[in-house]
């Protein structure tokens, strides 16, 4: 059994409490992870696990240590959010 989920299905449910994610984070992790697999199955709980968002870097530099988002993305995937200072990032 199959099921295509919309961006704003996506969006709808990673935006709840406990997903940790705004709206334009999560319509970036969407297009970023449609972008890899358009047939990647919807685990919400597993990528809640695998990605976290930040407002910022000094926020994110408070949970890693890293100097700035270069040093970052030679560990892990970054996805900036446009039109802000919003950072995800895939658990390392």
């Amino acid at each position: 059994m199959k099921d295509t989920i919309t961006h704003y299905h996506f969006t709808g449910i990673m935006t709840q409490e406990g997903f940790g994610f705004s709206y334009e984070g999560s319509k970036e992790l969407f297009e970023y992870l449609e972008g890899i697999d358009p047939e990647i199955e919807f685990d919400p709980i597993a990528i809640r696990c695998d990605f976290s968002e930040y407002d910022s870097l000094e926020e994110l530099q408070k949970d890693y240590d890293v100097e700035d988002i270069e040093e970052l993305e030679r560990h892990t995937t970054v996805i900036e959010v446009p039109n802000s200072t919003k950072l995800i990032i895939q658990a390392y």
